[in-house]
């Protein structure tokens, strides 16, 4: 066993204030093998909203590939006020994975922000990652954050930001398909979930680990909790559940309700659950793609929440803006995104300020 020693790390809640979010740049067609032409403008969207009121971040290939979002972006209407562009070569653009998770150290009365560099793997599936591994060093670097490496066990950590969730207090979920499974996509090969909970002490500091089941369908990060289950503060969280009792998200989603309905929170007080509909299964090419509405993503300016031309995208909607009042709630079409494997969550990363 690993001795550890407890810094007063915390790793801040989405909705409060960010410094600015992290976006990648799409070009590799091949995340939407046949319909990329859509996805930089949908991207524009995206940061049209969040440029609002907090710096956008982009990573870009090459001047070319600059000024091609450029030139996007201005047929929006875009504010470059709040845009900067930053060169790195990457293989994808899903920074939510690929980033560092941004935490706020305590060190001599001060809070300072530092990147915790977990290790990207390519979600224990894919072999093109070794340029986006690089990410969290280019940023620590540039800001000149203190780059933590996260090592148990002599091993350096595998963990995407997709697969947690954070009230800011010291409480997270995350799956145990996600990360427990021993043989389909494999993070960490032989951690317990005590090793787990040690991990994100140290480094993230959390006192209070709850472990949800199954993800959604079609989630090809084999159950990142970000289309799942999410906190809109700190005591209140949304899970999506299905009411078709054909679906093969039904059984799965009523599972993890009933989990959450014996958890508590860090303080020992049981958190408010309230049930999010999923759309209609999104299915392109004979392929089920992970769409949810728990994939919304927490701006200074606005909560945007993916959209899928369903009738329960208003319901949706309606639900989000009822549990948050300090921002608007904004719909973004994702059909589009959704072939990607990815929606508005997993392309975005927040920076908190510091």
């Amino acid at each position: 066993m690993t001795k550890i020693t407890y810094k007063k790390s915390r790793l801040p809640a989405e909705w409060e204030k960010h410094e600015a979010t992290w976006i990648g740049w799409p070009h590799n067609k091949e995340d939407w093998p046949g319909k990329f032409a859509p996805i930089p403008w949908v991207y524009a969207e995206i940061v049209k909203y969040i440029s609002r009121e907090e710096k956008v971040r982009i990573i870009v290939e090459s001047k070319q590939h600059k000024d091609k979002a450029g030139k996007v972006l201005k047929s929006v209407n875009i504010n470059f006020d709040n845009v900067e562009f930053y060169n790195l070569k990457t293989n994808r653009g899903w920074t939510r994975d690929s980033g560092p998770i941004f935490v706020k150290n305590n060190t001599d009365g001060k809070n300072e922000l530092a990147a915790v560099n977990f290790k990207f793997n390519g979600w224990a599936k894919y072999s093109n990652y070794k340029k986006d591994k690089k990410l969290p060093g280019y940023i620590s670097k540039k800001f000149k954050l203190k780059n933590i490496l996260p090592v148990y066990n002599k091993r350096h950590i595998v963990l995407e930001g997709g697969s947690i969730d954070v009230n800011g207090k010291g409480t997270l979920i995350t799956t145990e398909e996600c990360l427990m499974d021993d043989k389909v996509q494999v993070r960490n090969p032989g951690f317990a979930k005590k090793d787990y909970e040690e991990v994100f002490k140290k480094y993230l500091g959390i006192t209070n680990v709850i472990w949800l089941g199954k993800g959604i369908a079609g989630d090809d990060t084999h159950g990142h909790v970000d289309d799942l289950c999410r906190f809109v503060n700190s005591d209140t969280m949304v899970l999506v559940q299905e009411e078709s009792s054909k679906d093969e998200n039904h059984p799965r989603l009523k599972e993890n309700k009933e989990r959450l309905d014996e958890i508590k929170l860090e303080n020992g007080s049981k958190p408010e659950i309230i049930s999010l509909p999923m759309p209609s299964p999104v299915i392109f090419k004979g392929q089920r793609l992970p769409a949810s509405y728990a994939n919304f993503y927490f701006s200074n300016y606005a909560v945007l929440v993916p959209t899928f031309n369903d009738p329960k995208d208003r319901i949706a909607l309606g639900i989000i803006s009822e549990l948050v009042s300090d921002r608007p709630v904004i719909g973004i079409h994702a059909v589009d995104l959704a072939w990607g494997l990815g929606t508005i969550h997993c392309l975005t990363h927040e920076q908190p300020a510091g």
